[in-house]
């Protein structure tokens, strides 16, 4: 008894004093240095394309795994939602394949993954009829990615859907998911709509072209080239950036609303963008109008 109180004692000396005991040694915290950055840069919201039950027997894994579950319906402890937790945050989870951002590839490293219990689309991502989210499930995913920013100080931009890191392959949370009402609760980016009206009103008369476009895509933080070509990244990376931010209308087409949005997102979070000569100047002959369309 002597020789455990002995310990304890020793143990909670370490603790108060910055010293930590561990296996076979004492680590000495006292010194800290403040040249390091949080692991988490980015939320990844999935739907889970699947029922609950089915959902967690996967994401337990070997193959794959995500941060958080929120159920369609969440059980409530002392009046707010319950959500799963699978995986440690400063660990990885194995959510988010192969994806891009901003500067960064392979997003499972530098992100937290929240799959949410929804089936989706009924069909094809193309059949406009998608399972809504429940009110009490968007209020958990609310209190929960809030509290991720608040802990991390993420920006807006860095809450994003599995479509926006890797259009090709993915297309969840879908449209139905509310963006605009979680930026509502200050979370996530959406455009301002009178920013929205002016650049239409512009591009109305003249539009960018297909590359610029592009070139504002990626300045946003997706992931395409400035190709020139309306190709199937193109219309991949259009597709998911629609269903984020004009989820009325995804086909993946460019027209004049994805680029008046497009345009203001980068106003309001990425001024600096906008300075550079391709993307500050657009060019039209004197008879253009809105029949020039997205030529390359």
């Amino acid at each position: 008894m002597l020789i455990l109180v002995t310990l304890l004692t020793v143990i909670a000396g370490c603790a108060g004093s910055g010293l930590a005991q561990r296996d076979g040694y004492v680590a000495d915290r006292r010194q800290q240095s403040s040249a390091f950055n949080e692991r988490v840069r980015y939320v990844v919201l999935h739907y889970t394309d699947s029922e609950a039950p089915r959902a967690l027997r996967t994401l337990m894994g070997p193959k794959v795994s995500a941060h958080y579950v929120v159920a369609r319906t969440p059980d409530q402890r002392g009046g707010e939602p319950l959500v799963w937790q699978l995986v440690d945050e400063e660990k990885r989870a194995w959510h988010a394949g192969v994806s891009a951002w901003e500067d960064r590839t392979q997003l499972n490293d530098s992100s937290i993954g929240i799959e949410i219990v929804n089936r989706g689309p009924s069909h094809d991502a193309s059949s406009g009829d998608w399972e809504p989210y429940s009110e009490a499930q968007i209020a958990a995913v609310i209190a929960l990615v809030g509290d991720i920013v608040r802990r991390y100080r993420l920006p807006p931009t860095a809450i994003v859907g599995h479509a926006d890191i890797a259009p090709e392959r993915k297309i969840d949370p879908g449209p139905a998911f509310p963006w605009q009402r979680l930026h509502a609760a200050g979370i996530g980016a959406w455009p301002d709509a009178a920013s929205v009206a002016r650049y239409r009103q512009r591009f109305a008369r003249c539009p960018p072209t297909l590359t610029q476009l592009q070139r504002a895509l990626g300045a946003y933080g997706y992931a395409l080239p400035a190709s020139g070509a309306q190709d199937t990244r193109t219309q991949a990376v259009l597709r998911a950036f629609q269903m984020h931010f004009r989820p009325s209308d995804y086909r993946g087409e460019p027209d004049t609303e994805s680029a008046a949005i497009v345009w203001a997102l980068l106003a309001k979070y990425r001024p600096e963008a906008l300075k550079e000569p391709h993307l500050a100047t657009l060019t039209c002959p004197p008879d253009s109008g809105s029949d020039r369309g997205f030529a390359p």
